[in-house]
């Protein structure tokens, strides 16, 4: 079997061991801890800077669900938010008086992002001309479907292929994607490590590094052009 089926069956059978232990029947039975076995670092591919405008200017910003979609692409990329984190966002953790916003990501933990003045413009042109015209009933959360109610992480993942088909992109495009772009790009303009750290909510620099990985070339490239010996 492959790593990843290998790691599906065992989280099943560990399932399966809890529950039973917790009924109190075969209460000797011993939660197996791991195979020994991990999964390949598999990177989506970062979209490039060309790519990544064409994937922005493709909804009709004309109507209020293109500039929704327009805005939620801007938000994740501007922001690096988890889609998680854009579906939920409540219009009560916007900061627009400091172009900033507050999010609650893995583990309830909570972290203030700064908005670029880009996507600052178009989150407020959405809250002003689109989300009044979209949202039927109150609702909390910035972004709304197509119903007026909360937007799904579904409805989001779809309205991204269809921008992507639209901007001729052949790359695979998903909100994973946008937010392991916007990490992409403050690594290539010059980021902090720790800093970046921070803005993507990890806990393990580990996990940061795994993000920019697909990035080395260019870094290399810059350090040797840099470096006195290089």
């Amino acid at each position: 079997m492959k790593a990843a089926t290998q790691l599906r069956k065992m989280s099943s059978l560990r399932a399966l061991i809890k529950h039973v232990k917790k009924q109190g029947r075969l209460s000797t039975l011993r939660v197996p801890e791991g195979l020994g076995v991990r999964l390949p670092k598999r990177l989506p591919k970062a979209l490039s800077l060309d790519e990544m405008t064409r994937l922005l200017e493709s909804p009709d910003e004309s109507t209020p669900e293109g500039l929704r979609d327009r805005t939620l692409m801007e938000l994740i990329y501007g922001a690096g938010l988890r889609i998680s984190e854009a579906v939920e966002l409540r219009v009560e953790e916007l900061e627009l008086d400091q172009a900033s916003i507050r999010v609650t990501g893995k583990r309830g933990k909570t972290r203030r992002l700064p908005i670029p003045r880009g996507t600052m413009i178009w989150l407020e042109k959405w809250l002003r001309d689109g989300r009044s015209n979209m949202v039927k009933t109150p609702i909390a959360q910035v972004f709304c479907g197509a119903r007026g109610g909360q937007m799904s992480r579904g409805v989001a993942y779809s309205l991204l292929q269809k921008h992507k088909a639209r901007a001729g992109i052949e790359k695979t495009v998903s909100p994973h994607v946008l937010r392991h772009t916007y990490a992409v790009h403050l690594l290539r303009g010059g980021a902090d490590l720790r800093a970046l750290q921070e803005l993507l909510g990890h806990e393990s620099i580990a996990t940061t590094q795994v993000y920019t990985q697909l990035d080395l070339d260019a870094v290399a490239e810059n350090y040797r052009k840099a470096h006195p010996r290089g």
